[in-house]
């Protein structure tokens, strides 16, 4: 196949919202537009204008012959992770999925009360939408996640304050560890 600039892309935010949670072990989706139940999947809201970050990374061991030749690489492990930045930080959702759901209480016309504490946050689902090229929906299922690592909240009056947020994704029952679906002319269901 011939080089041709029409695959090149870059990757839009779906207009109702690119990234969703729902609870581990919610049925996910299998396609790139099929429309996501919104009484399981919350919309997180904007993300900062850095975007979506998917860092993976390979672990191997090089086995060399006598003489100094590699003639064997062993794969000793993959990692698969994703880091974006949540700025919506009054949207409570947003909110449980940073600091846990049994941590946050309230809401903003009652005041809003945020634990933070060692315990761990819980493992959760995740759909990411994207609009690519000539009007190609992109989605990314990730069945099971938990937020790894989370960046310094900066408190400006020169910046909107955002939840760095880095997210491990564990392989499913079918050892996956996140799928991606892809159709051009692929609206995708609000």
């Amino acid at each position: 196949m011939a080089n041709t600039a029409s695959y090149v892309t870059a990757g839009k935010p779906a207009i109702a919202g690119a990234i969703h949670v729902a609870p581990k072990g919610s049925e996910l989706p299998t396609d790139a537009t099929t429309a996501l139940d919104t009484s399981i999947f919350k919309a997180l809201g904007y993300c900062s204008e850095d975007g979506l970050t998917n860092a993976t990374s390979i672990e191997s061991t090089e086995i060399k012959a006598w003489g100094g030749a590699t003639v064997l690489t062993i794969q000793k492990s993959k990692d698969d992770n994703f880091t974006f930045t949540l700025i919506e930080v009054l949207n409570l959702d947003v909110l449980k999925f940073v600091y846990g759901a049994s941590n946050v209480t309230g809401d903003l016309e009652s005041g809003i009360t945020v634990k933070v504490n060692d315990a761990d946050v819980e493992e959760v689902a995740l759909v990411i939408d994207m609009i690519l090229r000539d009007n190609t929906a992109r989605r990314i299922v990730i069945p099971d996640c938990k937020i790894s690592e989370m960046g310094d909240i900066v408190y400006s009056d020169g910046e909107a304050v955002g939840y760095e947020t880095t997210v491990v994704c564990m392989p499913d029952a079918e050892g996956n560890k996140h799928y991606e679906y892809t159709l051009r002319s692929g609206e995708i269901s609000a």
